[in-house]
């Protein structure tokens, strides 16, 4: 990548970045897991071949191919492989199950699926889709499927060694790749619009379907080639991702490694013990974890200690300011960076400079990203607010997507007429335009009559020596409608009862915002990289007999 000042926009698709980091850096590392590597020759190739099976199989410019994998050097070539093949990528959700998956695969138009063998000892990938969608196994034609709940789907292809009714090996599938010529590719890759869809990536909904959000080439590597310059990442960087491919802080770093060649350091799995092995023997310089439960993970290992990570010189975190500041005690020769991002904006809106001192890294998710615009407006009547007044996010840019696939009433009631896409999320700006981020609109508490936000419940518990994650939700109440309810991950070999966390927030935070009930927990109900609330805040209710509301 560039190191001009000027900070020249990349106006170029997925595809290419990575072909061209191919050809500037054709024997650097381009993909580091404990047991695999492949230089960006060997990425190229591997994508160059899949793309050729996709074309071979007859998959058209502008169609919709699913990936249903786990994070592997395979995944991120069939990514590229996609690309360069003219098509639209639609990662699915390793963790859907066989009645949320049907939604997904229909919704999207899926014309292929491309899945896996790799994790068959943890998660049977190929299982969940014969159970999902029924009459794959008995299909007599892999070729031209025609089940009657998804009639777009023609084919799903099984790379890996596995064999079984109704798909197309990879033995096959590479067979095909061969009666199509490198011309062939170079004519396909060479018509894909920069503005061309390139991705499909389906939200997680809590109280309604998924919905598709629809990102362009231009929309992903404009983005997240910007974020590169902020770390001021170039090929010598090696950069660990552990979040899941079907994600965008997945996807997001790989591009980064892209636009610059560097290492894109990840897992099958995510395991502390793994990631602290790699960290250190990669030599890891750009610590992209994302998420606390990842961080905390880390941070709070045995090992952690003796594991030296001296080449780390940056870490990417979104976590309540006090989390920051401890993630950047335990670690204090990395920058601490933050931002704010949505799947809607196609990866970070606002982003953390690595020049910003401690307090605006930690206070503040910083300022716009070179082509995105951010506003606060009054959630009611979408009016700007004042600078430091709390109210709903808004964002325009570069970045954002298209709109929702297949749902245009979605689509018109979060957009306005500017383009301004709004994003249900509270925040405030600062006089300078950085941004404070508060939480969810939908998330506020109302405990009497008074807003509690659950961010700063969480915060203050955190502070407590013995808590490694806390998240807090509010449960029903006969005479203040709702109050808070936490629950809460000990560090290793901590200890602490209900009582003792509730004190620790008696006096440092106002009488109604104090958590009513504390419950303890070792395992979190997660999406793709986020805790899931409401399954523990309906675990409680069941507990306590109360009535939802």
């Amino acid at each position: 990548m560039s190191t001009d000042s000027r900070g020249w926009a990349e106006a170029i698709t997925m595809g290419d970045l990575m072909l061209r980091a191919m050809e500037r850096f054709p024997e650097r590392d381009a993909i580091v897991y404990p047991d695999e590597r492949l230089n960006w020759t060997e990425l190229a190739g591997r994508a160059s071949h899949l793309a050729r099976g996709l074309i071979g199989m007859g998959v058209e410019p502008g169609e919709h191919v699913g990936v249903l994998m786990a994070n592997s050097p395979d995944c991120i070539a069939t990514i590229y492989a996609i690309a360069l093949a003219g098509a639209v990528l639609v990662p699915i959700n390793t963790r859907y199950r066989a009645s949320e998956l049907p939604y997904v695969v229909a919704n999207a138009d899926l014309a292929a699926i491309l899945t896996s063998d790799r994790i068959d000892d943890y998660v049977d990938l190929l299982g969940l889709l014969e159970e999902s969608l029924p009459g794959l196994a008995a299909a007599p034609d892999p070729h031209r499927l025609e089940l009657a709940a998804t009639p777009r789907l023609r084919s799903v292809v099984v790379l890996g060694q596995r064999r079984s009714p109704g798909t197309v090996p990879e033995e096959r599938f590479l067979e095909m790749a061969a009666t199509v010529g490198e011309d062939v590719l170079v004519r396909r890759r060479s018509g894909v619009r920069v503005r061309g869809t390139a991705l499909i990536l389906y939200t997680s909904g809590t109280t309604s379907k998924p919905r598709g959000c629809l990102l362009t080439h231009e929309a992903l590597v404009r983005c997240w080639t910007e974020i590169a310059r902020i770390y001021s990442m170039t090929s010598e960087d090696r950069l660990w991702a552990p979040c899941p491919l079907f994600h965008l802080a997945g996807v997001g770093p790989m591009l980064m490694c892209a636009a610059t060649g560097g290492a894109n350091l990840s897992d099958t799995f995510f395991g502390a013990d793994r990631a602290l092995q790699l960290l250190k023997r990669e030599r890891a310089t750009i610590l992209y974890p994302a998420y606390p439960p990842i961080t905390q993970a880390i941070l709070t290992h045995p090992d952690f200690a003796a594991s030296d990570l001296p080449a780390a010189r940056a870490m990417l975190n979104v976590a309540p300011p006090d989390t920051l500041r401890q993630m950047q005690t335990a670690l204090p020769q990395v920058t601490q960076l933050s931002l704010y991002g949505l799947t809607e904006g196609g990866g970070p809106i606002t982003n953390n400079r690595m020049e910003d001192d401690l307090d605006v890294r930690v206070e503040t998710v910083g300022e716009p990203v070179p082509g995105a615009e951010v506003r606060i407006v009054d959630p009611e009547t979408r009016i700007d607010v004042a600078p430091g007044v709390e109210g709903e996010i808004a964002i325009r840019g570069v970045s954002v997507c298209e709109g929702y696939y297949r749902d245009p009433e979605k689509t018109a009631a979060q957009f306005d007429e500017r383009r301004w896409y709004y994003t249900g999320d509270r925040g405030s700006l600062d006089v300078a335009g950085r941004m404070q981020f508060i939480g969810r609109l939908k998330d506020m508490l109302k405990v009497g009559g008074e807003n509690v936000a659950p961010a700063e419940v969480e915060a203050q518990l955190a502070l407590h020596p013995a808590v490694k994650l806390a998240q807090v939700v509010g449960v029903p109440d006969d005479r203040l409608v709702e109050v808070v309810a936490a629950f809460v991950e000990l560090r290793p070999g901590a200890r602490a009862t209900e009582e003792d966390l509730i004190a620790h927030c008696r006096g440092q935070i106002a009488s109604f915002k104090e958590p009513r009930y504390v419950r303890f927990v070792t395992e979190w109900p997660m999406s793709a990289t986020k805790v899931q609330k409401e399954p523990l805040r309906q675990r409680l209710i069941e507990e306590l007999q109360l009535v939802s509301v």
